[in-house]
């Protein structure tokens, strides 16, 4: 009898094969996210949608929201980026274009996770 850990998935074979096992899948984060609470102004093809950054990265946001975007939507929005969080003795504005890649909801609030495909830094 073989034992495995609970989140060990096992494939099942032709009779008289051996046993495949998978391991599970694991996340594998590229870029350091900062939990960070940011007022922004998401410009959608729709419209303009008020939004609250909870964390931030180079390759992505999540956002709380009133309602909930479309997966693929592409969005733009602008930041303004605590100097601490990148370095800088200054607050960095940053201008970002992405697009939603995941939406859900909780009790009422609602989540949109999106990537940054590009940004730029604007003078102040």
């Amino acid at each position: 009898m073989q034992l495995m850990d609970k989140h060990t998935e096992v494939k099942h074979s032709e009779p008289g094969l051996p046993v495949q096992t998978v391991e599970p899948r694991q996340k594998i984060r590229c870029a350091v996210r900062f939990p960070l609470s940011l007022p922004v102004v998401l410009f959608t093809h729709d419209g303009e949608v008020n939004a609250e950054t909870r964390n931030v990265s180079a390759n992505g946001v999540l956002f709380d929201l009133g309602a909930c975007l479309p997966v693929g939507e592409d969005i733009r929005f602008s930041m303004r980026m605590p100097g601490g969080a990148l370095g800088s003795a200054h607050d960095v504005m940053v201008r970002c274009s992405g697009r939603v890649v995941r939406c859900s909801s909780t009790q009422g609030h609602y989540h949109a996770a999106a990537t940054i495909d590009e940004y730029q830094f604007v003078d102040q």
